[in-house]
């Protein structure tokens, strides 16, 4: 009796060291994201701390800007979009009729800002109204003094993200009053690298990207505080985050394809995200979310529930989602 116990026991104690060392195997395969220029930056370092732990698993990020990656997300080509904007109703209709079934991950807050030469000795500030004025299609702003006539008269040189950027989407809904609607005649760029380069190199720019990429670059860069209604407020990581930077602050998202979680490198990706998207988000330059909305994150995960929760036409705001 007592050697058939001992047998057992042993039995249960190999399976249980074989069980470990499944679970402390390392993986390996493959996970693909691409999208935003915007988000781009935290993926980066998400992938580069992955990969310390995970060396088998290879991460590709990719940067076609947020519509871009949605038309290859769409179509089952990547695993993950960086998105810098929710999903459009569009863009929704096209996952059902391609039976792409996708999670919707907030991962950070952004403030949206406006940026000049760091020569450029006479813009202070500027309005939503001013912004407007520039921006909207058919504007007739061409020098400074076009915007306040105590500014020189020099030629203004506008600097933005590529038509399939949703930092251009964004921009233009908040700041034009429709998605897409904008002045065609500015150097467009998916890549807010190459906005840096040209503002950097241009005493008469004026442009628009993510925060993250101003932070990176502010011994270069001058950023413009912008009055939403209440007086000129500067995006800081303080503004940002308690919304006084009004109207172009926003979350950012990753947008996972449920399908690709039944690949463990995959889930395993994912989860480390959003375990560290708030200390990796902060460091790159952006502003975590509540740990609630992190919380509600991992459990989309770890339930499987799909669908967006943050469009324009979903019940609840994003607004209310991350503040309550």
């Amino acid at each position: 009796m007592q050697s058939n116990t001992l047998k057992q026991t042993i039995a249960t104690l190999f399976l249980s060291l074989a069980i470990v060392n499944t679970q402390a195997a390392p993986l390996k395969g493959t996970v693909s994201l691409d999208g935003s220029s915007t988000v781009f930056p935290i993926s980066e370092a998400v992938a580069e701390e992955f990969l310390a732990e995970q060396p088998r698993v290879r991460v590709t990020v990719g940067v076609s800007g947020t519509g871009g990656g949605f038309k290859k997300f769409l179509a089952g080509e990547i695993d993950i979009n960086d998105a810098s904007r929710p999903i459009k109703a569009k863009e929704v209709k096209l996952s059902q009729q391609n039976n792409i079934e996708f999670m919707e991950l907030p991962v950070a807050y952004d403030g949206l800002s406006v940026i000049v030469n760091k020569e450029n000795d006479w813009v202070d500030y500027l309005t939503t109204a001013e912004l407007n004025k520039i921006w909207q299609p058919g504007s007739t702003v061409s020098n400074w003094s076009d915007i306040r006539p105590e500014w020189p008269r020099r030629t203004i040189r506008l600097y933005g993200p590529g038509t399939d950027s949703g930092t251009f989407d964004y921009f233009t809904d908040t700041i034009n009053g429709k998605s897409g609607a904008s002045r065609p005649d500015y150097t467009a760029s998916e890549d807010d690298n190459a906005l840096v380069r040209g503002i950097n190199g241009d005493i008469n720019a004026l442009g628009y990207f993510g925060y993250a990429y101003y932070v990176a670059n502010k011994s270069k860069l001058k950023i413009v505080p912008i009055d939403g209604g209440n007086g000129p407020v500067t995006p800081t990581a303080t503004t940002i985050n308690n919304g006084t930077y009004s109207p172009l602050s926003r979350p950012i998202f990753i947008y996972l394809r449920k399908s690709a979680l039944e690949r463990p490198e995959v889930r395993a990706f994912v989860e480390f995200y959003i375990d560290n998207a708030a200390t990796l988000a902060e460091e790159v330059g952006y502003i975590a979310l509540p740990d609630k909305t992190y919380r509600a994150a991992m459990l989309r995960i770890r339930t499987g529930k799909t669908g967006t929760a943050y469009s324009k036409n979903a019940a609840v705001s994003a607004k209310n989602l991350l503040l309550d």
